[in-house]
């Protein structure tokens, strides 16, 4: 479908349409009241209009090494499609997916149901705890550092992280919601790791446990470097592809590469959320449950990855937080009244998300 744009600046056209879009809302956020029921209409109607083609401009992309593991899924599903067999023994939702679909569709075809799973989800998600506002929580979750990789590159990454995000609207209905996260586990077998910062966090309900967490992890994994990969590798909870992942042991992953050492850009980027919620929950007096629970699934999952920060792969533990960003910074501001000119604030907030993400993708690249 968009073949006739030139492979090489694919990825960063997205940027710029994010880029002009950002723009409306500050420039809105400073002239109109968010709150009128026009402005609601204006965001409800762009907000319907960015998402589809976001589906649709990620889910028809082309078979290029640009997009990182899209060739290689090319690979595999042209195996499969040749009448190879292939044993499944890990991510199994995914593998049979892939397998099944295979029968049926095209590659093309594929990658765009990918996208349908990974985007949806952040849409109800949205929609469930921003009502109205939803195009707004929405955005940001298309504006996140990460957001197109794990739609084009570390797609089973993507699919589970959505799914947790999708379990998460099913908050009260806990059956339903742990059956979702056991289905996230099988679409990506390192969403082991929310899956336990949410259980933990659930038991053991106090913010402030998991901000000190969040803050020791940084002299240990100074103090730690890479014996903190390796002891979490050895413990023998990850699969194979996650130990990879840890120990940057195997030739496979080669053509994944992180750039290694400490990350402190990264490190302030994370940190970002932490400070939201240790705002919101400790100045500002949130004492939303859901909110809380929120807080301290992020505290954890990033925690664990700040001692492994070095690893070569450690970008895929990243993401087993950073996807709950958008929720963590933006739940309060719709949802509670905070400020005087709330709306211009987030505003500004999330244009200054959106500048990291568009210097490291854009201005970097």
């Amino acid at each position: 479908m968009f073949d006739w744009i030139p492979v090489e600046l694919y990825t960063s056209l997205q940027y710029q349409v994010l880029l002009f879009v950002m723009l409306i809302i500050l420039v809105h956020a400073f002239v109109y009241d968010v709150r009128d029921q026009q402005s609601i209409q204006f965001f409800q109607i762009l907000g319907g209009i960015l998402t589809v083609l976001m589906v649709l401009y990620m889910g028809q992309r082309q078979i290029n090494f640009r997009f990182g593991d899209t060739v290689n899924y090319n690979k595999a599903y042209q195996l499969l499609q040749s009448g190879e067999s292939i044993k499944i023994e890990k991510d199994f939702l995914f593998n049979y997916m892939m397998v099944y679909s295979s029968k049926i569709m095209s590659i093309h075809g594929f990658l765009q149901l990918c996208v349908v799973l990974y985007i949806v989800p952040c849409y109800v998600f949205s929609k469930k705890y921003f009502g109205n506002y939803w195009f707004f929580a929405m955005f940001m979750f298309m504006a996140s550092f990460s957001f197109w990789s794990y739609g084009v590159n570390g797609v089973r990454n993507g699919l589970g992280t959505s799914l947790f995000l999708l379990a998460l609207c099913f908050y009260n209905r806990k059956w339903l919601m742990y059956t979702l996260f056991i289905v996230s586990y099988f679409m990506h077998a390192s969403l082991v790791i929310p899956i336990a910062a949410f259980v933990v966090s659930g038991l053991y309900k106090n913010p402030k446990a998991y901000l000190a967490l969040w803050l020791l992890a940084i002299p240990l994994s100074l103090a730690g470097g890479s014996a903190w990969s390796s002891f979490f590798a050895n413990l023998g909870f990850a699969e194979d592809r996650t130990q990879g992942y840890l120990t940057g042991g195997s030739d496979e992953y080669n053509d994944q590469f992180s750039q290694t050492g400490f990350r402190w850009d990264f490190l302030v980027y994370s940190a970002s959320a932490v400070f939201a919620g240790w705002y919101f929950i400790f100045k500002k007096k949130i004492t939303d449950k859901f909110y809380i629970h929120l807080f301290g699934t992020y505290c954890i999952a990033n925690a664990f990855w700040i001692l492994v920060i070095t690893a070569a792969f450690s970008n895929r533990f990243a993401y087993l937080s950073w996807f709950l960003m958008p929720a963590v910074i933006a739940y309060p501001m719709f949802r509670y009244k905070i400020w005087d000119n709330q709306y211009r604030v987030f505003g500004i907030i999330l244009f200054l998300y959106f500048a990291f993400t568009y210097f490291m993708n854009v201005i970097l690249s």
